[in-house]
């Protein structure tokens, strides 16, 4: 059971310090919510932080884990680690193509099942990157390919160029890779399934 705890105070310091003290613990090992709680004529003003350790973080989502592997009557194995508050989920399993399914739809319905576990859990919105057996990451490199390919088009051709539409983690793909080429900019238009990127080409 992930467990939260709360420290509220006069400052960022003072409650840091006995946040720390408390829980034994280095600012680094937390994944953590700020909130200033502004003063009134009678109410000094207020600090408060919750947080959660990322070490239980990981050790839920491998619990979790575990418990969608008996379910789907596989062996997975689960590798977590932390960066930046982003927990990446790397799955090993000798039945990829059930745990990916076609085009990654079930890669993608685990790791928004996870994301909602894990709110429902602790009231925080924590970011998971699941992956199996590197799926992800060679696909995303392809992705990437084309689209610097497209880029080099527009640098060339000077015709802005408007692509299909995507999903939002596409699209961020997609301006990543764009903001290393000079002349270029990247822009997302229209709504929903529809919201699509242009990469366009510009002198300054």
């Amino acid at each position: 059971m992930l467990e939260t705890h709360v420290f509220e105070g006069k400052n960022e310091e003072e409650v840091m310090e006995r946040c720390l003290g408390t829980l034994m613990v280095t600012k680094d090992q937390l994944y953590m919510r700020e909130e200033t709680k502004e003063g009134s004529l009678f109410k000094a003003k207020k600090y408060k932080i919750e947080v959660i350790s990322k070490d239980e973080i990981k050790e839920f989502i491998k619990s979790f884990m575990s418990t969608i592997a008996n379910q789907m009557k596989i062996e997975i194995n689960c590798e977590v680690r932390e960066q930046e508050d982003i927990f990446h989920v790397t799955l090993v399993s000798n039945h990829n193509a059930i745990l990916i399914g076609k085009d990654g739809r079930t890669l993608n319905a685990l790791q928004i099942i996870m994301r909602q576990a894990l709110q429902k859990q602790t009231g925080f919105p924590i970011k998971v990157d699941l992956d199996a057996s590197h799926y992800k990451a060679h696909k995303n490199k392809n992705f990437e390919y084309e689209i610097k390919k497209i880029a080099k088009e527009v640098l060339a051709s000077h015709v802005d160029v408007k692509l299909d539409p995507m999903n939002s983690y596409q699209r961020r793909l997609v301006h990543n890779v764009v903001s290393k080429y000079d002349h270029l900019t990247s822009f997302s238009t229209g709504e929903g399934v529809d919201r699509f990127v242009t990469i366009a080409y510009h002198e300054d």
